[in-house]
């Protein structure tokens, strides 16, 4: 029963590594009003590479400037004159991940920023980040504070 051990551990580690690996925005907290430089990154934590990610932009941010493409491209969706959501492709091979830019200016009201994305696979399949914190597979979220969570 001992030999059993060590890949029970193996898996153990694996199942753990995977589960908390998933879309993520940075940095986590940031002022009301201000411009900020977000990181998107976007692990392929199964077998299929991921071949693209669409980010919603919350209601009040407005981006005013792209990360250049470099090995991946980008398109913004708009509504008017806003751009509501940025879609990036990109074959990101399982096991790696890969980290897209951008700056933005924060709303002046509110709490918080709910990043939604949907990862797309090479197989056809996607995955929706979207949940509550806590979730399976929760959007993103950055807070809003006036301190932007940095120390005085």
């Amino acid at each position: 029963m001992t030999r059993y051990t060590p890949i029970l551990a193996a898996i153990c580690i694996v199942v753990a590594s995977t589960a908390a690996a998933h879309v993520t925005v940075q940095p986590k907290t940031s002022r009301p009003g201000a411009h900020e430089k977000y990181v998107v990154r976007v692990p392929t934590e199964g077998n299929v590479a991921t071949t693209s990610v669409e980010l919603t932009i919350p209601e009040g941010v407005a981006v005013t400037s792209m990360g250049a493409a470099v090995g991946h491209t980008y398109e913004l969706r708009k509504s008017g004159d806003r751009i509501v959501a940025i879609v990036w492709s990109m074959k990101i091979n399982p096991g790696e991940f890969a980290e897209f830019a951008f700056i933005a200016r924060n709303p002046k009201e509110g709490k918080e920023l709910v990043w939604k994305a949907v990862q797309r696979f090479a197989d056809g399949t996607s995955t929706q980040w979207s949940g509550p914190v806590g979730d399976k597979r929760p959007a993103s979220v950055t807070r809003l504070t006036e301190d932007g969570g940095h120390a005085h």
